[in-house]
Protein backbone atom coordinates (compact mmCIF):
# COMPACT_ATOMS: atom_id res chain seq x y z
CA UNK A 1 0.00 0.00 0.00
CA UNK A 2 2.97 2.28 0.62
CA UNK A 3 4.15 2.15 -2.37
CA UNK A 4 0.81 2.89 -4.33
CA UNK A 5 0.86 5.79 -2.54
CA UNK A 6 4.14 7.34 -2.98
CA UNK A 7 3.57 6.41 -6.60
CA UNK A 8 0.35 8.44 -6.50
CA UNK A 9 2.25 11.29 -4.85
CA UNK A 10 5.12 11.40 -7.22
CA UNK A 11 2.48 11.34 -10.09
CA UNK A 12 0.44 14.43 -8.41
CA UNK A 13 4.12 16.02 -7.90
CA UNK A 14 5.00 15.85 -11.99
CA UNK A 15 1.37 16.63 -12.96
CA UNK A 16 1.54 19.76 -10.99
CA UNK A 17 5.51 19.87 -12.34
CA UNK A 18 4.06 20.26 -16.15
CA UNK A 19 2.02 22.67 -15.12
CA UNK A 20 4.11 25.24 -13.91
CA UNK A 21 6.59 24.63 -16.58
CA UNK A 22 3.98 25.64 -19.15
CA UNK A 23 3.09 28.44 -17.24
CA UNK A 24 6.95 29.19 -17.00
CA UNK A 25 7.64 29.24 -20.13
CA UNK A 26 4.22 31.18 -21.89
CA UNK A 27 5.64 34.19 -19.04
CA UNK A 28 8.85 33.77 -20.20
CA UNK A 29 8.37 33.77 -23.80
CA UNK A 30 5.56 36.02 -23.84
CA UNK A 31 8.31 38.25 -22.04
CA UNK A 32 11.18 38.18 -24.18
CA UNK A 33 8.57 37.90 -27.40
CA UNK A 34 7.22 41.88 -25.83
CA UNK A 35 10.88 43.15 -25.16
CA UNK A 36 12.64 41.64 -28.48
CA UNK A 37 10.01 40.76 -30.95
CA UNK A 38 7.58 37.78 -31.17
CA UNK A 39 9.36 37.16 -34.45
CA UNK A 40 12.76 35.62 -33.02
CA UNK A 41 10.12 34.15 -29.70
CA UNK A 42 7.18 32.88 -31.08
CA UNK A 43 8.42 29.71 -32.03
CA UNK A 44 9.49 28.95 -28.43
CA UNK A 45 5.53 28.64 -27.78
CA UNK A 46 5.93 25.19 -29.16
CA UNK A 47 7.63 23.64 -26.32
CA UNK A 48 4.53 25.33 -23.73
CA UNK A 49 2.58 23.52 -25.97
CA UNK A 50 4.27 19.93 -25.42
CA UNK A 51 4.53 20.58 -21.74
CA UNK A 52 0.67 21.23 -21.81
CA UNK A 53 0.39 18.04 -23.46
CA UNK A 54 2.62 16.41 -20.67
CA UNK A 55 0.16 17.71 -17.86
CA UNK A 56 -3.24 16.47 -19.84
CA UNK A 57 -1.65 13.18 -20.65
CA UNK A 58 -0.17 12.97 -16.48
CA UNK A 59 -3.47 14.14 -15.41
CA UNK A 60 -5.26 11.53 -17.49
CA UNK A 61 -3.57 8.56 -16.57
CA UNK A 62 -3.50 9.79 -13.04
CA UNK A 63 -7.34 9.74 -13.34
CA UNK A 64 -6.99 6.49 -15.30
CA UNK A 65 -5.10 4.95 -12.49
CA UNK A 66 -7.01 6.00 -9.82
CA UNK A 67 -10.02 4.44 -10.85
CA UNK A 68 -8.66 1.38 -12.05
CA UNK A 69 -7.04 1.06 -8.28
CA UNK A 70 -10.80 1.51 -7.03
CA UNK A 71 -11.82 -1.44 -9.28
CA UNK A 72 -9.07 -3.18 -8.41
CA UNK A 73 -10.27 -2.06 -4.72
CA UNK A 74 -13.88 -3.37 -5.33
CA UNK A 75 -13.06 -7.01 -7.02
CA UNK A 76 -10.90 -8.00 -3.90
CA UNK A 77 -14.11 -6.90 -1.64
CA UNK A 78 -16.38 -9.20 -3.87
CA UNK A 79 -14.20 -12.23 -4.16
CA UNK A 80 -13.61 -11.99 -0.22
CA UNK A 81 -16.81 -11.91 0.28
CA UNK A 82 -17.69 -14.93 -1.85
CA UNK A 83 -15.04 -16.59 -0.46
CA UNK A 84 -16.03 -15.79 3.49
Amino acid sequence: MLKIRSMQTYNKFMTNFWLVVTILIVVTVSYFGFTEGFQRWSYYYVFALITLLMFVVRRWMLKRMQRHLAFLEEQNKTSSEKQG
